[in-house]
């Protein structure tokens, strides 16, 4: 049976639903602006208000309006230098994080697990302490959120959690920007999970509700942490958003031929699409494989996965300032 979540938000948040669309922004004078996030750490999307999340989104718009459109060089990071820690290779996360730093001004420094085994050749302790004493923030891609959780405790810089095999908070920021580009707005949609119960999941659970927005999700018998629904018809059905991940992440390798047979009928198809909402879009954090989703759907007018792939640079470009400096947005604020 499925296990729809319907959630509002407060009644404050629910009097606004205006445009957020880049396109339709007015340039202004810097706006008071009352979130506040410098020197925060993002480790999950659960620490942040809906508040939070929003300013974040809003800061993401105006530095693509800003630096792509009109194309504004904005040194807002100047004299700044990133450690960038990656246990897990990356496209997405390295080039948007390298190219959205160095287009602000600052130093991205880029360690791979042959320059630094956290935890093996040295304490987390001790790390976090040597990179706040040569860095003024850090991005991570780890496998546990355990580690993050300790760095963010002993440094004093942010830090940033670039994907854990819990959370993947900057992947879901690129998520909902390319929705309000498409949509105009957030509140009231809903996304439509089908596949694995996986970190990309866990944010959404984390952040949906914060927005309005409702959540149906599919994920086979396979001991994940969710399980609402077996039946990837039952939870694409009305869904504006479907959205699938890869069955197999990495450190699963052992696992791919017990995956692939779980997740038998999991492939998002037409077929798939033909009992969402009219509106539908398909989102895919990518890397892509075929068994998850069919060309047919991947590559048509309705799939977003390539903006959705550029505003990864955008969104973590918008993390770093928001954490780094006291920049305000020069855009009209969206009313949400």
């Amino acid at each position: 049976m499925l296990f729809n979540l319907r959630i509002l938000l407060n009644n404050a948040a629910l009097r606004n639903g205006h445009n957020f669309v880049v396109r339709n922004f007015r340039c202004g004078q810097p706006l008071q602006n009352k979130v506040q996030l410098k020197g925060r750490d993002l480790l999950t999307l659960k620490n942040f208000t809906g508040e939070e999340i929003k300013y974040m989104l809003w800061l993401s718009a105006d530095l693509k309006f800003r630096i792509k459109e009109k194309g504004e060089y904005l040194p807002l990071l100047q004299g700044k230098s990133l450690g960038m820690i990656f246990e897990k290779r990356s496209t997405r996360t390295r080039l948007s994080t390298e190219t959205g730093f160095a287009l602000l001004g600052g130093h991205p420094c880029f360690l791979t697990t042959q320059d630094i085994h956290l935890g093996v050749n040295e304490s987390l302790m001790d790390t976090a302490r040597v990179l706040s004493s040569m860095t003024d923030a850090v991005l991570a891609r780890v496998y546990k959120q355990s580690d993050l959780d300790i760095l963010a405790k002993e440094a004093s810089i942010p830090i940033i959690n670039g994907l854990s095999d819990s959370y993947h908070p900057i992947q879901i920021l690129a998520d909902y920007l390319t929705l309000q580009e498409h949509y105009g707005s957030l509140k009231g949609l809903t996304l439509s999970w089908i596949g694995d119960g996986n970190n990309i999941l866990h944010s959404i659970m984390m952040s949906a509700a914060k927005f309005g927005m409702h959540l149906q999700a599919a994920t086979p018998k396979n001991g994940t942490k969710l399980s609402l629904t077996n039946d990837p018809l039952e939870a694409a059905r009305g869904g504006n958003v479907l959205i699938t991940d890869t069955w197999i992440s990495m450190g699963q390798e052992e696992e791919k031929k017990k995956r692939l047979q779980a997740f038998q009928g999991y492939q998002v198809t037409m077929k798939t699409a033909k009992v969402a909402a009219s509106d539908w879009t398909f989102l895919h954090c990518l890397p892509r494989k075929p068994e998850e989703v069919d060309d047919e759907v991947f590559y048509s007018p309705r799939s977003l996965v390539f903006p959705e792939a550029e505003n990864r640079k955008w969104t973590i470009m918008a993390v770093m300032v928001s954490l780094l400096t006291d920049y305000s947005p020069q855009l009209q604020k969206p009313k949400f």
